[in-house]
């Protein structure tokens, strides 16, 4: 508890950042996904996201259409999804996010099953400075 009680704006503006990147979550999961289908299966057909994300096909659908909005992926009938190079680099991007945090909740006691299920709700919502010093940390282990 601070001294001084926060402003209404304030807290507004915290809720509105953390809503944004609800929504940035929810795109980066699915760019980490198509990503992971690819290298496994050699294509991201919508039946297998939305299995994989637990989703009907439209709301998987809906998410495709967003990320193809903001230049993250590309579809092609019959076809299945496929990440453009800024895609495929923020899939890259969130991989490497999700790795740290395993990692160090794993440095920390956090036992592995746990550790990747936590990573997944934290790799969010972690700051680039924060993530600087966790692999600063790591990089200190032996």
């Amino acid at each position: 508890m601070t001294d001084h009680p926060e402003q209404p704006q304030d807290q507004a503006d915290r809720f509105a950042r953390a809503r944004e990147k609800q929504a940035l979550a929810l795109l980066e999961d699915y760019v980490e996904l198509i990503g992971d289908l690819i290298a496994d299966m050699g294509e991201a057909r919508v039946a297998d996201i939305a299995e994989r994300m637990g989703v009907a096909q439209p709301t998987a659908t809906k998410a495709i259409a967003r990320l193809k909005r903001e230049g993250l992926a590309t579809s092609r009938p019959y076809r299945g999804v496929f990440l453009t190079d800024q895609g495929a680099a923020l899939a890259d991007r969130v991989r490497a996010r999700h790795r740290t945090v395993v990692q160090l909740l794993i440095a920390v006691g956090v036992p592995p099953e746990t550790a990747e299920l936590d990573a997944e709700g934290i790799e969010h919502h972690v700051s680039k400075a924060t993530l600087a010093a966790f692999d600063a940390f790591l990089a200190d282990k032996p």
